[in-house]
């Protein structure tokens, strides 16, 4: 509620919007809300975290908050899927394989993976631990497959070097549009 009165103009709850007093803020203050998926607590979620199905867990709940959400009031909802949060380097990789599929719904979809240790883990060479700091190329690769399979929202540490990326990327996207419009793709 504070961070709104001193002007935030968007929520994002790690808790999902559980909370219907969460839900009552944004919606008295008109402001749109991040539902993000979180398995247990900050301080235990990484502790053995375990899934049926991560993708269709993920995106019930992601999809039911954000339905509480709007019928509560809030103005706009996006979805986060929570990378790295109560989540495996394995269950990471299946939800962002699963962008799409997320994006699909309607709702923009927020990736957030700069700099997360699953970058490490897979760039990792020879047991180097690889600092969050190292983590850029790999940040970027992470976010450009996201934007490119359909997330509006790219939550990151190194915003020049992300618009940067971003803004080649559109370029480049959109010079494959125009060939292949006037049959030379």
């Amino acid at each position: 509620r504070e961070a709104v009165k001193a002007g935030a103009c968007l929520v994002n709850d790690v808790r999902g919007l559980a909370s219907p007093a969460m839900r009552a803020v944004c919606a008295d203050a008109g402001v749109p809300a991040v539902v993000m998926h979180m398995r247990g607590e900050p301080r235990t979620m990484q502790r053995s975290p375990r899934y049926r199905d991560v993708v269709g867990e993920v995106e019930r709940m992601l999809l039911e908050r954000a339905r509480l959400a709007r019928t509560d009031g809030v103005p706009s909802v996006l979805i986060d899927p929570g990378i790295g949060f109560g989540k495996t380097v394995d269950h990471n990789l299946a939800l962002l394989a699963a962008t799409r599929r997320f994006a699909d719904h309607g709702l923009p979809l927020l990736v957030g993976a700069s700099r997360k240790r699953m970058i490490a883990r897979l760039a990792a060479r020879d047991g180097d631990p690889m600092q969050p700091d190292r983590r850029l190329p790999g940040s970027l690769a992470l976010h450009l497959y996201a934007a490119e399979r359909g997330a509006a929202v790219l939550r990151v540490h190194d915003v020049d070097e992300h618009r940067q990326a971003l803004t080649v990327w559109t370029a480049l996207e959109e010079a494959a549009a125009a060939v292949t419009a006037v049959g030379g793709g």
